[in-house]
Order: C-alpha cells, then sequence, then structure tokens
C-alpha cells in the first residue's frame, strides 16, 4: 500500500493541488489541504483499500479539509463564498488546472530562487528539505524563501491564471528558463533525481501546451543532455564528452529526444540547442554542423558562454589555435569553464606552463568535487 500511494503522490500531487488553489485561490491553504488529504488517504486506504478515482477522492478530501479550517477561522466572513454549492464527491470532476499553477510559480513578480522553489515543491511535490538539499542551501533558508514567495503571492494578488496572449511569450520564456535552471542544477551536480524531475515537469509542461515549439525543444535538449547523466562521471571524476563509455548513455532519452526535435517548428534559442545535443550520439560528430549551430545560437543569444562552447567545435575544425584565438576574445575571466578550456587548447598546442597556469585558475573556480579531480589529474598529467 506504501509504494501505491507513494506513486499516487507522484502522479497526482501537482493535479491536486493546483485544482484546490483554483478552487480556494490561496496557494499556503491548499498546499495545507493537499498535505492533510495525502495523510488521509495514507491512514483510510491502508483501511478500505483505494478508491476508484485517487484523484477525485484526494480534491474532495483536501477540499473539506480546508473548509473546515476556514470554519475555524476567524475571517469566516471573507471566505463564506468557498462554501456555497459544494459538489457531491460521486460527481466530482476534476479539472486540470496544472498550467495555471506552473504559472503562478513562474510568475516575474517573483525572485528566481522562489520560482525554482515554489515549481519543484507545488508540481514536483519535494519536500522543503529535498530542495534545500538540491540547492546546496539551509533548509531553514529555502523554508524562508517559499514562504516569501507565497507571502507576495497573496498580497500582491497575483492570480491564478493563464497570462493573456499580450503577455503569453514572455511567461512562457520565464517558464522554460526555470525548469532548464532546476535541469542544469541536477546535471552540473551529478544529480540524476534533480534531471529526472527536470524532465518529468517538461513532459508535463508540453502535455499541457503540445503547440508550443521551444517547451518542445527544451524537453528534447533535457532528454538528449541528460541521457549522457550515467556516464558523465566515472570514480568520482568528470569524464570529457570524447572519452565516455557509451554504453552507458540512455539511448531511449536519446530515441525520444530526437523524436521531439522531430516536431519542433521554430529555430529558437531550445530549438538550437537541442539540435546540437542531437548531433552529438553519432559515432563521428559533424563539428561543422555543430559550429555552425552554435554560430546562430550566439547570434540569437549575444551570450560569450554560447561563444565559448562555439570555440569547442572550431577546435576541432579549424584547429586548436584558432580557437584559442577565439576564447581569448571572450570577456569571462570569472567563468571556470573559460580556463579548462583554455587549459585544453594549450595543452594540444604543446605549451605546458600555459596549460598548466590555466587549469589551476580552473580549480580555483570549481564548484563540484567531480571537477577538482577532474582538474587535479589533468594537473598531474601535465
Amino acid at each position: 500500500m506504501a509504494v501505491q500511494l507513494d506513486q499516487v503522490f507522484r502522479d497526482e500531487w501537482a493535479r491536486v493541488l493546483a485544482s484546490l488553489v483554483g478552487f480556494l485561490g490561496d496557494l499556503d491553504l491548499a498546499e495545507e489541504a493537499t498535505q492533510e488529504a495525502f495523510a488521509l488517504a495514507a491512514e483510510r486506504w491502508e483501511r478500505d483499500g483505494v478508491p476508484d478515482n485517487p484523484r477525485g477522492w484526494l480534491v474532495v478530501a483536501g477540499r473539506n479539509r480546508a473548509i473546515d479550517r476556514i470554519r475555524r477561522d476567524r475571517r469566516f466572513a471573507a471566505r463564506a463564498h468557498l462554501l456555497a454549492d459544494p459538489t457531491p464527491p460521486a460527481e466530482f470532476t476534476v479539472l486540470d488546472e496544472r498550467l495555471e499553477l506552473i504559472f503562478l510559480c513562474c510568475h516575474p513578480a517573483l525572485a528566481k530562487s522562489a520560482q525554482v522553489g515554489l515549481t519543484l515543491r507545488a508540481l514536483g511535490g519535494l519536500s522543503t528539505a529535498e530542495i534545500a538539499r538540491a540547492f546546496l542551501v539551509p533548509e531553514e533558508t529555502m523554508k524562508r524563501r517559499l514562504t516569501r514567495a507565497r507571502l507576495k503571492i497573496r498580497d500582491a494578488g497575483i492570480p491564478f491564471a493563464i497570462p493573456p496572449d499580450r503577455l503569453l511569450p514572455d511567461r512562457v520564456r520565464a517558464v522554460l528558463a526555470v525548469l532548464y535552471l532546476i535541469f542544469n542544477q541536477g546535471y552540473g551536480d551529478g544529480r540524476a533525481d534533480l534531471v529526472a524531475e527536470a524532465v518529468r515537469l517538461g513532459r508535463l509542461l508540453v502535455e499541457l501546451m503540445p503547440d508550443e515549439s521551444e517547451a518542445v525543444a527544451l524537453l528534447s535538449l533535457m532528454l538528449l543532455h541528460g541521457s549522457r547523466q550515467a556516464a558523465r562521471e566515472r570514480d568520482g571524476v568528470i569524464v570529457p564528452l570524447a572519452e565516455q563509455d557509451r554504453s552507458l548513455w540512455d539511448m531511449a532519452w536519446v530515441d525520444e529526444g530526437r523524436a521531439l526535435l522531430g516536431r519542433v517548428t521554430g529555430t529558437g534559442e531550445y530549438a538550437l540547442q537541442a539540435s546540437i545535443a542531437s548531433l552529438q550520439p553519432a559515432p563521428t560528430i559533424d563539428w561543422a554542423a555543430v559550429a555552425v549551430l552554435y554560430e546562430r545560437l550566439g547570434a540569437l543569444t549575444g551570450s560569450p558562454v554560447v561563444e565559448l562552447n562555439r570555440a569547442v567545435a572550431v577546435a576541432e575544425v579549424a584547429g586548436p589555435a584558432a580557437a584559442l584565438a577565439l576564447v581569448d576574445s571572450l570577456d569571462l575571466d570569472g567563468y571556470r569553464y573559460v580556463h579548462s578550456t583554455r587549459a585544453e587548447l594549450l595543452r594540444r598546442l604543446g605549451d605546458v606552463p600555459a596549460a598548466r597556469e590555466a587549469y589551476a585558475r580552473a580549480l580555483e573556480l570549481a564548484t563540484t568535487d567531480a571537477e577538482r579531480r577532474f582538474l587535479e589529474r589533468r594537473l598531474a598529467e601535465s
């Protein structure tokens, strides 16, 4: 029964919470009611069995708990309209309001850290402790962030609604940025669970917005990159793409990512990145095509980090000297990957002292143990 309830929790938490937010108009109250509904389910379902419509049961239970709480609240009169015309449990139908919940959590009035935390809490069902561990902050710090975000939603009257058409493109971009931030945090830190959660949320967004090309492209990108997660480290050391054991790649994710890319109609940022990622599983990578795609991406974003990535492809097409000239033109001294890239290029050019200096600088800026071990190994080999 515990395993079955855990699965229902994973499948239905966001749907139940979204329905209760839509009914109550209060994220805090809805979250408390959702928690109480699942707690009640753990008790009742053990005795009575799982109902035919678990989601409907949970929403009705949560709604009833919220109504009980409102009745005890001194502000009962202000919320009395919520008690009108209750729907009998047997006839209850749950509308999918998760899309509104996504836009609520990723509202631009909230800080990025709050957007990420709320998204993982509300849509992923992660506990405050799990979110804090994922982003390497104390649990109390994350708890305060989430509390401030909920208060801001309440006090500013941030709507639980899909934005109007004129605001929708910008708001969709904000949602995609939050999902990609979650993915990159997990991918960079070797957190397969967080990568899987980002992919799950990406699938949810594509399910809810199947015609949003950049959402499809982002899911494709996360699947293609995420497919290599198991091969990115060996004995606690980062393994570069060229040295990875491809038998460890998740080819089901590769196939799904490539199939999704076939549905992408635009040439936006995520579409270009997914196109690049789709070339990397090939036995022989078409580096010239990769370089062209990075050039287009750089023109679109104006990002020096994109230019740094293009330099890696340029090194394969035109040689390390041409790539080094590109890297040295970038103003990225505080970015650790510019120094590790320079070091690799200098090593290939045979300039060992300069390569060691660049490796040492990258090591100073490294943020994970796996990166540090990789750079220490490169220094020892130089």
